[in-house]
């Protein structure tokens, strides 16, 4: 360490320069040596660094204060940073189902299971490092940021060294932070960089090289370890990539005039979570030199930038570059962002969000250039060369029984934006869900869809008015009931929420029983032909157990034809709305209210669009609702009203308990009296435990209704399908 620097007598202050190694989560600590430097008074004058050096260095040479630093890094979501979280909000009804019905899911190439070149794409911090950055959005020299700046990335392909100096600061800081394995690598400019710390983990001597008279430096690198203290895949490379640099250091360490080693034991790279702790020890390490510290000290004062920052952009064009298989409007669909508008770095966010989980791009950046007063936007995509997977899926229910699902998913399968799939659900009612459509994002986009649902079950609803339980004389009937659904769609996105879509609709009803006799044993045996449109919107945070958000969603159907099995049809309208609001409170209670009603309008209305509730586990289909307090299919009519309240509380992480109280009015015609806003004619109530798992919810459900006094206690396992 050379005091004689600062010590001799000058006319010019000698040039300070900071240094900050990389090591993970384990980087923050520089946070906390950064407040003992503020404090000493010391104006850094060159700053370079490392992986999360480099990201700590990089937003400190753009005038961020240490404090600030501490605020932001603490107010972040640990989980998020080293993983691609997309909220549920960012994701289409498809991707919505994808992720709430599939278990596994193999993506295949080329006849092969293909696996991803990082854990993570690492679009959260690069979102992150954008926003954080907007002020110095279009400087490429990052000599010109507050304090001159630079970062070490490693070239994949070559194993060397770059050191940036210029360029897009928030890409070259996601390239110096790259950890292998765990982010993918980063293109730059056609070659593809990961973690600096592979080749050079302190870059005292580019520091140097910069200008710098005085060196201080932060160390949050490991030493070698055992093989007993060696913790899991990302301490294997972690030890892998020390093997070099612990080499490296010694020499390091005499180019270094202030050299500072944070107490780093027992964190490791991924150790966010634990953020504060790593800071103090920071501050700790920093204080035991402070005399050396105050002796470089100029009584120079950080000052905040934080009121000149700002946070929105105002867009004048938007281009999009590296894409083959899918159209510009495919993509302004998925962003939502328009040209000559104001746009949040919230919005920017949000559209690659939007992006980013279709699962359609291994990589997705974008940079900021100068447009006058305005800026553009441009996007840079790598696409996914996997088009094909294959995904599995298990439930049990008490209406369905035992299902495995195996999908099979094609996307570009004909043109651009398309996408297709089948569902074969086998069990003990074989089904299957098949589906092909062209997203065309904000333009119309078109698909067809067919489903096949089979089922046998005791029913007090014989779809047919209760004539057929009168003939045979019973309360119940053994029901073998089969639907097959087709429909062919058009659909938009509507004020950038809701998605409004129409089309033609065939529905083919086979309903049979054994309790009837043999050469009349079909209830139905027809197709029925409709017009039908729909509003859809959802922002529930999770399907199963939702935290908070919205959930509307509005039908309606004019069924104008049907080759008529019994000879009775007569053209009918039918309209559906269901809609539900999530809170929650004390950060464990979440309260879910729901309103749902429908109804039909006919001469004639034909009980096979009967809306029928009762039961609880299995997935929406036809005009089939569950209701706690009685058995499946027990309550029916051509229109009805229900309310509910559900009290969830997760005690564990993952674990619920909840209460749910419903009520309703159903029969026929309701809505043409006051029926339907009278004393409700049915209540029924539910106590329920529920896991989160990887096969999907585990549950078990409890209910009872004060009008019958009859007991149900339903299971369910694995996502509805």
């Amino acid at each position: 360490m050379s005091e004689s620097i600062w010590a001799q007598q000058t006319t010019e202050k000698p040039k300070i320069g900071l240094v900050l190694s990389g090591g993970g989560a384990k980087g923050l600590a520089h946070i906390g040596v950064l407040k003992e430097i503020e404090k000493a008074g010391i104006k850094i004058d060159y700053i370079g660094g490392t992986s999360m050096g480099a990201i700590i260095g990089g937003l400190y040479a753009c005038g961020f204060t240490a404090h600030e630093l501490d605020s932001i890094f603490s107010d972040l979501d640990p989980d998020a940073i080293i993983q691609d979280f997309i909220p549920r909000t960012n994701k289409t009804f498809y991707e919505k189902h994808n992720d709430e019905v599939y278990a596994v899911t193999l993506p295949f190439q080329n006849f092969k299971i293909s696996v991803p070149k990082g854990f993570s794409k690492g679009l959260y911090n690069y979102n992150l490092f954008s926003k954080l950055t907007h002020n110095y959005r279009h400087v490429r020299d990052f000599n010109q940021l507050k304090i001159p700046f630079l970062c070490i990335a490693t070239d994949v392909e070559t194993g060397k060294e770059v050191v940036f100096r210029e360029g897009s600061l928030p890409m070259c800081l996601a390239a110096s932070g790259a950890f292998p394995s765990l982010f993918s690598p980063v293109e730059i400019d056609g070659r593809f960089y990961v973690d600096g710390g592979v080749v050079n983990n302190f870059p005292v001597e580019e520091v140097r090289k910069m200008g710098a008279d005085i060196i201080i430096g932060v160390d949050v690198q490991d030493g070698l370890k055992n093989i007993n203290d060696i913790g899991g895949a990302t301490g294997v490379l972690v030890q892998i990539s020390n093997f070099n640099t612990v080499e490296k250091m010694e020499e390091k360490k005499k180019l270094t005039d202030i050299y500072i080693k944070p107490d780093i034991k027992g964190f490791t790279v991924i150790s966010f979570d634990q953020g504060q702790e790593i800071i103090k020890n920071g501050e700790e390490a920093a204080r035991k030199i402070s005399a050396q510290l105050k002796a470089l000290g100029t009584n120079y004062e950080t000052v905040s930038q934080r009121k000149s920052r700002s946070d929105s952009l105002y867009v004048s064009g938007i281009s999009i570059q590296g894409y083959k298989n899918y159209t510009r409007s495919y993509f302004l669909g998925k962003l939502r962002l328009k040209s000559w508008n104001n746009i949040s770095y919230d919005d920017l966010n949000n559209g690659v969000n939007n992006l980013n989980a279709t699962q359609n791009f291994t990589s997705i950046k974008y940079k900021l250039a100068n447009d006058g007063e305005y800026d553009v936007l441009t996007f840079d995509v790598e696409e996914n060369p996997v088009k094909t997977y294959l995904k599995l899926g298990v439930h049990y229910d008490d209406l369905f029984k035992s299902s495995a699902l195996v999908n099979i998913t094609k996307k570009n399968l004909f043109v651009k934006n398309d996408l297709g799939y089948i569902d074969f659900i086998i069990g003990d009612n074989t089904r299957y869900n098949l589906e092909y459509y062209i997203d065309n994002g904000f333009n119309w986009s078109f698909g067809f869809k067919s489903d096949f649902d089979q089922f046998s079950k005791a029913s007090k609803t014989d779809f047919k008015n209760g004539t057929v339980l009168e003939s045979i004389n019973k309360e119940s009937i053994d029901l073998d009931y089969k639907l097959v659904s087709n429909k062919l769609y058009a659909q938009t996105i509507f004020a950038q929420k809701f998605l409004l879509g129409a089309g033609l609709g065939h529905d083919f009803y086979d309903i049979s029983s054994n309790d009837l006799p043999t050469y009349n044993k079909y209830i139905d045996y027809s197709s029925y032909y409709s017009l039908f449109g729909f509003l859809k919107y959802d922002s529930f945070s999770n399907k199963y157990f939702p935290k908070n958000g919205w959930y509307f969603f509005g039908d309606f159907q004019h069924t104008f034809y049907s080759t008529d099995y019994n000879r009775d049809f007569s053209p009918f309208y039918l309209l559906k709305a269901d809609m539900a609001y999530v809170r929650t409170f004390f950060k464990k209670i979440s309260v879910k209210i729901q309103s749902e009603g429908g109804f039909t309008i006919g001469e004639r209305i034909n009980p096979m669009y009967d809306f029928v509730l009762g039961g609880y586990g299995f997935h929406k289909f036809a005009n089939f609702g569950s209701f706690f307090g009685y058995n499946f299919l027990d309550l029916s009519g051509d229109s009805y009203v229900k309310g509910s309240i559900n009290l969830d509380c997760e005690f564990i992480k993952k674990n619920h308990v909840n209460f749910t109280a419903n009520l309703s009015n159903i029969g026929n015609r309701i809505f043409a009296s006051n029926e339907w806003i009278s004393k409700p004619n049915y209540t029924g109530y539910a106590l329920g435990y529920g896991l989160e798992t990887l096969l999907g919810p585990l549950e078990i459900k409890h209910s009872w209704s004060p009008d019958t006094r009859k007991h149900y206690t339903w299971f369910t396992v694995g996502f509805w399908f």
